[in-house]
């Protein structure tokens, strides 16, 4: 277990660190161009993900901080249930782990999450987000392949 923690644990830690960066580094809704496709831009998300409940009046901080706690104790425990099955399994639930708890950490220290890179095409452009909710939807990209990797067949009753 202490591995897949340690993944988790680096996950935090990393989006941390680009989420202090960029607050330092960029101005609010300031958009700064990287390469064609790609831009750096500061945007504080009270809401969920692409602003979902943004609106809301500030009821919402403490409803997703609630969600976030209950999904990693779920995770946590899911985790320890599988450490005999896939390793796609584990680690895509290692980085959610992380991406859940970046996020939660962000909206107990400040009341919203950090949100600074940009993607589009032409006048497409994709909501920000940081590398929290990048390991959240990697982790959850593993656990679909591990849900068509995995053989239930060999699975023990």
């Amino acid at each position: 277990m202490f591995r897949w923690y340690t993944l988790s644990i680096a996950v935090i830690i990393f989006d941390q660190i680009t989420k202090y960066y960029a607050v330092q580094k960029l101005v609010l809704h300031e958009v700064r161009g990287i390469y064609s496709g790609f831009n750096l831009k500061l945007i504080y998300n009270e809401g969920a993900a692409f602003s979902f409940l943004s609106d809301a009046g500030g009821w919402q901080r403490w409803f997703l901080i609630g969600i976030s706690c209950l999904v990693s104790l779920f995770i946590v425990v899911w985790m320890y249930r599988s450490l005999s099955k896939s390793k796609c399994l584990l680690l895509g639930l290692s980085l959610i782990l992380g991406g859940a708890l970046g996020n939660l950490w962000d909206r107990l220290s400040l009341g919203y999450v950090v949100d600074f890179i940009e993607f589009y095409y032409k006048d497409l452009y994709w909501p920000a987000f940081n590398i929290a909710d990048s390991a959240i939807t990697i982790g959850a990209i593993l656990l679909i392949l591990d849900t068509f990797l995995t053989d239930d067949s060999k699975t023990p009753s």
